[in-house]
């Protein structure tokens, strides 16, 4: 791992955030590559590990962007918490008014949401894990840009640590978009290309957090709280009810605990 951090500390911000933001993309497409393997995956592994993605976003939001958010807060009491409180609502309210006007639908190709559209319900459910990148790839391209502003509070091993988390709930995103497009009879190659597309926004989304905070400062702990807030949205709204469809809640509700002790391990012994 030091040799990891030495790589990042040793490249432009903008670099860093687009490298990561290429490894969780990468992560998602090797998930997506699983239908070259199988055709079809139990109901039961798959809420577990979308329960897993939920406990990761979950832990990064708090431990790698709503803590260092407060912590680089000047002020004392509700003065200290203020930046991170109205971050983390506009983060919400942003995920909120993305999900009622970008046309999506959910994995089980029943419920959309959205306007309407006359797209392919393939294109939808594409859209639908695009939507919940977005956040996840500004959170990586936000710490990033801390680093770049010299914050204490941001570093090199904080935005690696969070890339590899986000990374490794990318692989069962990646799963949860190709693997029922192909039980719907969609070719494998289709597929795949559907399934790894849907991380492409991470990285454009990286680059725009790391320019959005090295150009406007004061912005970082509004940023670090805005991205978490909108992981919290697309967990509560979207992920968490998702596992609740069928009969495998439980096995839903360990992932989730072993996604979120993954990534509080992940953050507090290396970060």
């Amino acid at each position: 791992m030091d040799n990891v951090f030495a790589f990042f500390e040793n490249t432009p911000p903008v670099l860093g955030a687009l490298y990561a933001t290429l490894f969780t993309w990468g992560m998602t497409g090797l998930g997506a590559a699983t239908v070259f393997l199988f055709k079809t995956m139990s109901r039961s592994a798959l809420d577990c590990m979308l329960g897993l993605t939920g406990g990761v976003m979950v832990a990064a939001s708090f431990w790698s962007l709503l803590s260092p958010a407060i912590e680089m807060s000047a002020g004392e009491g509700f003065t200290k918490v203020l930046p991170s409180t109205i971050g983390f609502a506009l983060g919400a309210l942003f995920i909120f008014g993305m999900d009622k006007l970008l046309p999506h639908i959910h994995i089980n190709f029943k419920e959309s949401e959205g306007i309407k559209t006359t797209w392919h319900k393939t294109t939808l459910l594409v859209m639908a894990i695009t939507l919940h990148n977005i956040p996840e790839g500004l959170a990586i391209g936000v710490l990033f840009g801390g680093v770049a502003l010299g914050v204490p509070e941001a570093s090199i091993s904080g935005a690696v640590v969070l890339a590899m988390g986000i990374g490794i709930q990318n692989l069962p995103e990646g799963i949860a978009v190709a693997m029922p497009l192909r039980r719907v009879g969609v070719s494998r190659l289709k597929s795949f290309w559907y399934g790894q597309m849907s991380a492409i926004v991470e990285p454009i989304a990286a680059v725009v957090g790391v320019l959005a905070v090295t150009f406007f400062t004061p912005l970082l702990p509004y940023a670090l709280a805005f991205a978490a807030g909108a992981m919290i949205f697309v967990v509560v709204e979207e992920v968490i009810p998702e596992t609740q469809l069928d009969k495998y809640t439980d096995q839903a509700t360990l992932g989730f605990i072993g996604g979120f002790i993954i990534m509080m391990s992940l953050d507090v012994a290396l970060g």
